[in-house]
């Protein structure tokens, strides 16, 4: 996973965007507000275009971890991991941009 300061995007793995895909439609099935942007954007994603802006990752991420706070009691406990998992590397990954960068250099 890279990411670039400039265009403040994020590059994800392929299987992490095919999953948050999947995840995202149950969300917008669901209803949960704010999923159909960051859902739209995971579709689309093709083959070697997988660079998201930094808010719609951040945004896919929180309508995951409510999704898994919604069906919590519905899903299999292996399903939820699943689910908490991409969740938790999308917001990773947008924690990993916004961390101000570490001076290099001697005390």
């Amino acid at each position: 996973m890279t990411s670039s300061a400039f265009h403040r995007t994020i590059i994800l793995p392929a299987p992490v965007c095919e999953q948050a895909a999947l995840h995202l439609e149950h969300a917008v099935q669901k209803a949960i507000d704010g999923a159909a942007t960051p859902w739209r954007a995971f579709r689309g994603a093709d083959g070697d275009d997988f660079a998201f802006s930094v808010p719609v990752v951040e945004q896919a991420a929180g309508c995951l971890l409510v999704l898994a706070a919604e069906s919590a009691q519905s899903l299999r406990p292996s399903a939820l991991r699943a689910l908490i998992t991409v969740a938790l590397h999308l917001r990773d990954a947008v924690e990993a941009v916004r961390r101000p960068a570490i001076p290099t250099g001697a005390w």
